[in-house]
């Protein structure tokens, strides 16, 4: 009910009902005039536009929001960390959290993609601090130590698993961006047909 009176709606049905007000006050309809006027407010009403569709909730945006801030931050604390980490595992972790902002700064799109709004949120939320949470709480002997069983080192098993979250990352901002892709494609073809055409 509140949404309704700051709608279109109601707002084309009040200037309706203020237009047969006038039209009572100056004499053109008599006795009749609470019919006159809820009869305008209802026909202006009906004509009135729909609201806009908005297919963004203000919550979607709001996440998007939240998960670019967690990524800065996890970001912020690598960087605060980068002696404990091995050569180039900052830098992976940057990627990874740039490529997943890039998605994110498009919450329209984001938030209209189940798919891939569960895939940023995962990688964001749990995978990326999983990776670099789990390798920060060893200690750093340890960490930077070949194991004696001839198997990766953390440091090792760290720049893979970036490895993985990279590619994993571009997967899903391939399928994010793939509509755009198409359409440029689309464009080419019409360029070049039009092109041949004349």
């Amino acid at each position: 009910m509140i949404r309704y009176l700051g709608s279109t709606k109601n707002l084309a049905g009040c200037v309706g009902g203020l237009i047969g007000l006038a039209l009572y006050l100056t004499g053109v309809v008599g006795a009749l005039w609470p019919v006159v006027v809820a009869g305008l407010y209802t026909v202006f009403a009906l004509l009135a536009p729909p609201e806009r569709v908005r297919l963004v909730s203000p919550a979607a945006e709001a996440e998007a929001d939240r998960l670019r801030a967690d990524l800065g931050s996890l970001v912020n604390k690598v960087a605060a960390r980068a002696q404990r980490m091995p050569e180039s595992a900052v830098d992976g972790v940057r990627r990874i959290a740039g490529v997943l902002e890039d998605v994110l700064s498009r919450p329209e799109r984001w938030a209209a993609n189940p798919d891939v709004r569960h895939a940023v949120t995962r990688l964001a939320r749990t995978d990326l601090p999983l990776s670099v949470e789990t390798y920060l709480n060893l200690p750093w002997w340890f960490a930077a130590r070949r194991r004696a069983s001839g198997e990766p080192s953390a440091s090792e098993e760290l720049l893979a698993q970036l490895e993985l979250l990279e590619t994993e990352a571009h997967r899903i901002a391939e399928r994010f961006y793939a509509g755009d892709v198409h359409q440029q494609a689309d464009h080419t073809r019409y360029l070049r047909e039009r092109g041949e055409s004349a």
